[in-house]
């Protein structure tokens, strides 16, 4: 498979591994009664995405159904609020520290890829075995390396397409529009994490006899059951179809055989309820017959909305006008959202002005779902418009016949704090003791810490029990009077301690491994 290559790449290649593993610091929680202290499943966290996104690790790592992230597209325009350069302050900073001196040579375009490889690593890692990254990107600028690098990250057979947005209406004068180019849409490209195990939903279109695969899924869109008739020859029975407020070409129906509806109903593959189509699945043997693309190919703004559209929107809910020049409006993240489990993990680390929030938010309360949304952004405006926005849609915003009723829900802000790690390899001791366990129980299961009733038990799996044998405020020594204290049986024991004073003979006895706070702590 090609690869792309450029100044710098060799340095951020493997960086995700170097990143400091950074705990989130709660600041407040909207929406929930917080006399119990509890956190909301719903996060918004302010700071370094590529810090945050390694911090989310031990939580959600292969959890997060959906991704949507909207990066700068490197137009090189400073003048707005939300920066579309990486010749931001902070991001300049970051290359020089990663990158060397050589970060003086970078075009821009090497400065995108240098900033976008390994915070991409980090989304994949987050992604579920079944869970799907859409990214919003120009056609002018970084769309050719984008899909390059997410071939490489991603792998190129998980690369399920593109669709396309209409941003605008209005004509474009820009350079290219001089030589007849009139770039009105966008792409959002999209790669499964294992193409393998995406199921989609599909209608089918009958138009002038011929059968077309809709590139649509049946997720949230109302439909109206029209008619049973014949279909002309195609198909001896169709159950016809009108998406309320929408056509297919030519104002034909969308129709599916009755027999397939049968079939697919009797095999809890099609509901439909008062006129909701809730779920059509079509068998996995028809769908590898059909190279089935499982989204619309396009998106219009008479559909979705533009980019106007969606700083109307935001401006609308803020009550003044704050800056955003071009945002994507709810209904265009709700289209990509709402294909998924109504449970799904949604993650946007280029959060912005929060419109993935809003669209989680939105479908919720359309369809009674309890979706759950991480937010990222690194800007100091993150808490101002950001989280801001999200407690406005929450709680409802306008006023008179422009008022709009709240969606319900909540979520818990969050800024990076401090490292777990200081810069001479010792675990800062300043860290929480469960934040510290939780880590240590990440590095060598994988998988989310509950903490044990018992005393420096990390937890258990496959047979090996896992001790950390930590004081603040000490030093502990393995020895034989800690043994007798284990009440946990396992055929192993991995057991963290600053000291070991076991004899051989007694660990190869009881198949102990020790290993040494702070070195053999794996860094991820």
């Amino acid at each position: 498979m090609p690869t792309l290559n450029w100044i710098g790449k060799e340095k951020v290649i493997n960086h995700h591994q170097d990143v400091p593993y950074k705990i989130l610091e709660p600041q407040y929680t909207f929406g929930l009664d917080n006399k119990t202290g509890n956190a909301s499943e719903n996060k918004i966290i302010h700071g370094d995405n590529l810090e945050a996104l390694k911090s989310l690790l031990p939580e959600y790592e292969g959890k997060i159904k959906c991704i949507y992230i909207d990066p700068p597209y490197n137009t090189g325009d400073e003048k707005w609020i939300y920066n579309d350069n990486v010749n931001s302050p902070k991001i300049k900073k970051w290359l020089g520290k990663i990158v060397g001196a050589e970060s003086d040579d970078l075009s821009r375009h090497d400065k995108w890829l240098c900033m976008m490889y390994p915070r991409l690593v980090l989304l994949n890692k987050l992604l579920a075995k079944d869970g799907v990254i859409f990214i919003s990107i120009n056609f002018k600028y970084e769309h050719t390396h984008l899909k390059c690098i997410c071939n490489e990250i991603f792998g190129e057979r998980n690369y399920l397409g593109e669709l396309t947005w209409e941003s605008t209406t209005q004509p474009i004068n820009s350079g290219s529009a001089r030589f007849g180019l009139q770039q009105k849409v966008e792409p959002i490209v999209f790669y499964a994490k294992n193409k393998n195990n995406i199921n989609g939903f599909i209608l089918e279109e009958i138009e002038s006899g011929l059968k077309y695969p809709h590139t649509g899924v049946l997720g949230k869109c109302r439909f109206e059951i029209i008619e049973k008739s014949d279909a002309g020859g195609y198909q001896r029975d169709t159950m016809k179809f009108e998406i309320l407020g929408q056509k297919p070409r030519d104002g034909k129906r969308w129709q599916i055989g009755i027999d397939t509806a049968i079939e697919l109903e009797k095999n809890n593959r099609l509901e439909i309820v008062d006129g909701l189509v809730k779920r059509a699945v079509y068998p996995e043997d028809e769908l590898e017959k059909r190279k089935f693309i499982p989204f619309w190919s396009h998106f219009s703004s008479e559909q979705v909305g533009s980019a106007l559209n969606g700083k109307e929107i935001l401006n609308e809910v803020m009550g003044e006008a704050v800056g955003f020049d071009t945002v994507k409006p709810p209904k265009l993240i709700e289209e990509l959202l709402s294909h998924f489990p109504k449970d799904a993990i949604i993650l946007d680390s280029f959060a912005g002005s929060g419109t993935t929030a809003h669209a989680v938010l939105n479908l919720n309360k359309y369809d009674g779902g309890n979706r759950k949304f991480i937010l990222v952004e690194m800007e100091d405006y993150a808490n101002t418009i950001t989280a801001e926005r999200v407690k406005r849609v929450i709680n409802g915003y306008g006023e008179d016949k422009k008022a709009v009723k709240g969606t319900g829900g909540d979520f818990t802000y969050y800024e990076l704090g401090e490292s777990l790690f200081l810069d001479n390899g010792f675990l800062n001791e300043d860290i929480a003791l469960d934040k510290i366990l939780e880590y240590v129980w990440y590095s060598e299961a994988k998988t989310p810490f509950t903490k044990p009733k018992e005393d420096y038990l990390l937890g258990s799996k496959n047979d090996t029990a896992y001790y950390f044998y930590y004081q603040k405020d000490s030093l502990t020594t393995l020895d034989e009077s800690f043994l007798r204290s284990i009440k946990t049986k396992a055929s192993q024991y991995i057991i963290y301690a600053d000291n070991c004073l076991l004899d051989q003979s007694i660990m190869d006895k009881y198949n102990i491994v020790f290993k040494k706070i702070p070195r053999d702590i794996t860094r991820f």
